[in-house]
């Protein structure tokens, strides 16, 4: 009986590439198409935003260097040239410098009262425990759910009867009382996410507590206090409900005040341009300090989530 062999195939030459059969590229995954249609969507809208946000301040730079019939006659035109007296109009004859060096000194004295006082609040709040420690903590945080409009009245007496009424010093501690409860609220969340192990190798090293805080602490904590200070400083710099009521000397007006004076006298008078001159004034350091510590501020914002 013979077997029947099935010749096997002849070698492949050499050069000869072996053709392979290959799957068909899958296309892409649904999920992937939705989150580009999202995409879109999403930085569409934030383009939109953007436009809406600068061109109104673009336009009141532009429109500060305008004299007041260009203002009225091409709103959206350029300027023929630029009119730096009407800074100097706004700066001088409005007393803008006056009011502007009122905000600096009473901005900067409570922003620098408010990130002492508050973060050291914030670090015995998250660092130790003792009996009332979530009572307190929770005591600042309805102090930032209740309204300010409230606590006009009495606290105009309060402030008269201090001997503080239309007073710096007076109007500093009030812009310190009004921003603490944000500062301990925020500041208490950042100093949770900071490790323990540093500050136990300060203690066991003979550091006092209030040494620990101050040359360690505390500057860990800095991209916290940067994002705080920000957020204090943009709403201290814009406030006006307080200082109507309790800072009522014309010398002794702040920059808000001194806008709103700005706009009923220029609006009387005409003069439109010297008062998008000095909106424009009152505008450039919040805008400016924003920029320059953006990166810290995002850094801040997103350190507890990041540890």
């Amino acid at each position: 009986m013979k077997t029947t062999e099935t010749p096997a195939p002849p070698p492949a030459e050499p050069g000869a590439s072996v053709s392979k059969t290959r799957a068909p590229a899958p296309g892409p995954a649904p999920h992937k198409r939705e989150g580009g249609v999202l995409n879109v969507f999403s930085h569409g809208v934030l383009i939109i935003w953007a436009i809406m946000v600068v061109m109104p301040l673009l336009w009141a730079v532009m429109t500060s260097f305008k004299n007041d019939s260009s203002i009225f006659g091409s709103p959206w035109a350029l300027p023929d040239r630029l009119h730096f007296e009407n800074w100097a109009r706004a700066w001088t004859d409005a007393n803008m410098s006056g009011y502007f060096l009122n905000t600096v000194l009473v901005v900067g004295g409570s922003l620098v009262g408010t990130l002492v006082l508050g973060s050291m609040a914030a670090y015995v709040l998250a660092r130790f425990d003792f009996p009332g420690n979530r009572f307190i903590y929770y005591l600042f945080i309805g102090g930032m759910s209740f309204p300010i409009m409230l606590a006009l009245v009495p606290l105009f007496y309060v402030v008269n009867n201090m001997g503080l009424l239309n007073t710096i010093h007076g109007l500093i501690l009030v812009y310190i009382a009004y921003s603490l409860p944000f500062t301990v609220f925020f500041l208490t969340a950042f100093f949770r996410t900071l490790p323990t192990s540093v500050a136990e190798a300060a203690f066991v090293d003979g550091a006092s507590h209030t040494r620990t805080f101050f040359q360690i602490m505390l500057p860990m904590a800095k991209p916290g206090l940067i994002s705080v200070g920000i957020f204090n400083f943009l709403g201290q710099w814009n406030q006006y409900m307080l200082p109507t009521v309790l800072n009522t000397d014309p010398d002794k007006k702040v920059l808000t005040q001194g806008l709103v004076q700005l706009a009923v006298s220029q609006g009387y008078k005409g003069d439109w341009s010297g008062l998008f001159a000095g909106l424009v004034m009152a505008m450039l350091p919040v805008l400016g300090a924003y920029i320059v510590f953006q990166r810290q501020v995002v850094q801040g914002l997103t350190a507890g989530a990041l540890k």
